[in-house]
């Protein structure tokens, strides 16, 4: 799960029987990923079960002279869960290159999977894991 902190423009639809993301930033395309809409269901429980392992994000805010300010590794747990439907199936992903948003600098070499979820859920408050800049 993403969670974008630049200014940017993410889209996700359903053409004919593709599932399309996409994410553009300041007019221009960086990413976009297809899959198979509702190729084939998931077993829900499962899926649940999975959702309610820890996420991971890096957390990293500059100070005024661009230096890091903050950079930590921070733990959160999706809450209120409720899944109604999930769904595997091929996957595809296009990274652009682009000065201001450098996706496309991730060693992405193979797309192992694709899932759809369809769920209620609460973001819970994160807890920091490690603190790079603590001395």
């Amino acid at each position: 799960m993403g969670l974008p902190k630049k200014l940017a423009d993410p889209s996700l639809h359903a053409v004919k029987d593709a599932l399309v993301g996409t994410l553009d930033y300041g007019g221009q395309r960086v990413a976009t990923a297809t899959m198979g809409f509702k190729h084939r269901a998931l077993d829900k429980d499962k899926v649940l079960e999975s959702l309610k392992q820890p996420n991971f994000m890096l957390k990293i805010i500059p100070h005024v002279d661009c230096t890091p300010r903050i950079c930590e590794l921070v733990r959160y747990y999706l809450e209120d869960l409720t899944v109604k439907g999930a769904w595997e199936g091929p996957g595809a992903l296009q990274l652009f290159s682009h000065a201001l948003a450098p996706v496309a600098n991730l060693p992405v070499l193979e797309v192992k999977s694709a899932v759809q979820i369809l769920s209620d859920l609460t973001l819970g408050l994160g807890e920091v894991v490690h603190d790079y800049l603590a001395k």
